[in-house]
């Protein structure tokens, strides 16, 4: 390749590869001038670790003429014979930069890996690690079906592009890993919101929104009377029952509290779509019901026999955003009307209903509902009119005062 070629190159990663917003743009545009301006590459992968409770690292994978292949590896593939056998797997191992000439059988006969790459007529495979700041390892590949393989000044000019591309690869790695953070533990709105700025004590909004509250019936008396760890199990599993359908249908889960969970549907303002967010709030309800009635089938008891949960579902407007003391702050959301929902999910608990709504929920749906009754609420002046599922068995005697 040219020099000034490979400066150009050099200088773009040194710059951050600004005009890249996604990572596997970087990776595109880098391989893409390589191979154009002389450098036989033939397929080009970077493994990223990532923390991320599910998710062991990102994969992203370069070839001619092809889009960048992104995917997510699971910890599963640590134990997998593919991996143990890789190339790969010698990088995380010792740390150091592995290369295995396929046209002469290096290490072919051992690696299913590798038998690929020959069969597809790859001819030398090196591996490179990227070793980030902090001094974790993470790895580059770069693969020729050149027929005589990378030469030395080939080699040389991979190394020298992989010391900038490892501090880009930290960057973007960085930055996925707050998103990451985030989006577990605050969720994907708020996480959004924290991302642009929204890190002040005040930083709030008004907004519009669907209110989910719920809670496990005798989880008091289960924690008093089994191990710590079991308490842990069945929550994990009770709450399992609930996230995934919340935010499949656009909720974002706010906070857990024991055995509570608060959760909102926002309502866009420009599309006022009300009606269709309490829709899908009810769906995400029901769900959650059938697969806290799968759990009971699998023998997943509280101390009092199955597990039971209560939920309650109201719309209104509610303050979103930063709220704590000093600099701890909590995002989360506050106002009348989660208050109202806290209080009528207790009403459901007295009623022995799973899925009881306001009345301002319950409008929207009409035809879902039926009325249960009008309830005293500790707060509210006025009596307060609750809704419940006309398949929804009550389990207990009606109490007709919530304090």
């Amino acid at each position: 390749m040219a020099a000034d070629k490979v400066k150009q190159i050099l200088d773009w990663l040194l710059e951050g590869a600004r005009a890249a917003e996604l990572a596997e743009q970087v990776l595109q545009k880098l391989c893409d001038d390589l191979s154009a301006d002389g450098l036989p590459l033939w397929r080009v992968g970077i493994f990223v670790r990532t923390l991320h409770p599910d998710v062991l690292g990102r994969s992203f994978v370069w070839r001619p003429g092809a889009q960048v292949a992104v995917n997510n590896a699971t910890f599963s593939i640590l134990d997998s014979d593919d991996f143990l056998t890789s190339p790969l797997a010698r990088l995380f191992q010792t740390g150091e930069t592995v290369r295995r000439r396929v046209l002469n059988n290096e290490g072919v006969d051992a690696s299913p890996f590798l038998r690929d790459l020959k069969a597809e007529g790859g001819t030398d495979y090196i591996a490179i690690p990227l070793i980030f700041t902090d001094g974790s390892l993470h790895a580059s590949s770069w693969t020729t079906k050149a027929p005589g393989g990378f030469t030395d000044d080939q080699i040389e000019l991979i190394e020298d592009i992989t010391r900038p591309l490892t501090r880009v690869a930290e960057i973007r790695a960085l930055r996925r890993t707050a998103i990451n953070l985030l989006d577990t533990y605050v969720g994907n709105r708020a996480g959004e919101r924290i991302l642009a700025g929204q890190i002040r004590r005040g930083h709030t909004d008004t907004i519009n929104a669907a209110i989910w509250l719920s809670d496990m019936r005798g989880f008091t008396a289960l924690s008093d009377s089994v191990p710590p760890e079991v308490v842990v199990d069945v929550l994990n599993r009770y709450f399992d029952c609930q996230v995934p359908q919340i935010t499949k249908h656009g909720g974002e889960v706010l906070k857990f509290m024991g055995d509570g969970l608060l959760a909102i549907f926002p309502v866009d303002r420009e599309k006022n779509d009300a009606a269709d967010v309490c829709a899908r709030a009810l769906t995400a309800a029901r769900e959650t019901r059938e697969a806290i009635a799968k759990l009971n089938d699998e023998g997943v008891k509280s101390v009092s026999g199955q597990l039971r949960f209560a939920v309650a579902l109201h719309i209104g407007q509610v303050l979103y955003g930063n709220i704590g003391g000093g600099r701890r702050l909590d995002f989360t959301c506050i106002g009348p009307a989660v208050n109202l929902a806290a209080r009528i999910e207790k009403i459901a608990a007295k009623l022995g209903r799973s899925v009881i709504a306001s009345a301002d929920f319950a409008r929207y749906q009409r035809d879902a509902w039926e009325p249960v009754g009008e309830f005293s609420v500790a707060g509210f002046s006025a009596k307060q009119s609750v809704f419940g599922l006309p398949d929804d068995v009550p389990q207990r005697a009606v109490a007709a005062q919530i304090a």
